[in-house]
């Protein structure tokens, strides 16, 4: 089947002849989501070329980085991790390959964001000048030692966490999970962090999180929450049926959903599934809705 472009006002959509409504349905709603991101951020790319290919297998021949990264990460997370970019471009899965992979209905939705999610990875990474693009060692680097950083605010703002909450109680029952999230668990876990600081002190204070260069990722938490890691101690977390909203917090650290145990010093620490049956951290949650595909 031969490869056709689809052009937009921002966008030019790369896809086999076949799937040329699905590409103007992901078009269409790249256009509107720009929109609203030109509201938060200072520089948001045009001109943007949305490549979206047919299997896996094309997507980690087009970047090989990316299948290492699928190879380090936990199997929850792995299935979201359908999506990277390059300076001026943005590479994902065709919808009906998205649909393949999705394990429900909020699976589905969630995958069907992944241009969103990869659009934003692009625009955050245009922003600060410590991550790609371009893909140089030291920015590739930088993304290795706090991939959460990334991977967390693509999932926020491109509204993927709310749906990805079955998949994130999953990695929950398997074990504990470092944080701030590393390379097994950031393209799963790290969103939760960006939509708890949205609540706590509003979307400015996401965005300058993810834009703003920082020199290691305690320094940015603290700086973002507004007080040391150190007032967190030790907590219960969630519920594991109840997992998911937030990995981060501090004004319900002694009962609440979430809390780190760790190394105050480092800013590190382990989320771990807790015996706290009565909180419902989803409860008061809504999704951003996916755009409809055929």
């Amino acid at each position: 089947m031969p490869w056709v472009e689809t052009p937009s006002l921002s966008f030019t959509g790369r896809h086999e002849a076949s799937q040329a409504d699905d590409a103007l349905a992901v078009l269409e709603d790249l256009e509107a989501y720009r929109e609203r991101l030109e509201g938060l951020f200072s520089r948001v790319p045009g001109n943007v070329t949305i490549v979206l290919h047919d299997s896996p297998l094309q997507l980690w021949l087009a970047h090989p980085l990316l299948a290492l990264s699928r190879r380090l990460a936990s199997r929850a997370a792995r299935r979201y991790m359908v999506g990277w970019y390059r300076s001026g471009e943005v590479h994902t899965l065709s919808a009906p390959a998205l649909r393949s992979l999705s394990a429900g209905p909020d699976s589905e939705q969630a995958l069907l964001l992944t241009p969103r999610r990869a659009y934003t990875a692009l625009v955050i990474g245009t922003n600060n000048p410590l991550l790609p693009p371009p893909s140089r060692p030291g920015s590739l680097m930088r993304v290795a030692r706090a991939p959460w950083l990334l991977d967390g605010a693509a999932q926020h703002f491109s509204g993927q966490v709310p749906l990805m909450r079955a998949a994130i109680a999953t990695r929950l029952r398997e074990g504990a999970v470092h944080f701030p999230p590393g390379l097994r668990d950031a393209a799963l876990i790290g969103g939760t962090i960006f939509d708890l600081l949205e609540r706590e002190r509003g979307e400015r204070a996401c965005v300058r999180l993810a834009t703003h260069p920082a020199a290691s990722p305690r320094g940015a938490l603290e700086s973002a929450f507004g007080r040391p890691l150190t007032e967190h101690g030790k907590a219960a977390i969630t519920d594991k049926n109840a997992a998911a909203t937030s990995a981060f917090t501090a004004s319900t650290a002694t009962n609440g959903p979430w809390a780190m145990v760790g190394d105050s010093r480092s800013g590190t620490g382990i989320i771990a599934p807790s015996r706290h049956r009565g909180h419902r951290p989803w409860a008061a949650s809504a999704a951003t809705a996916a755009p409809h595909f055929g």
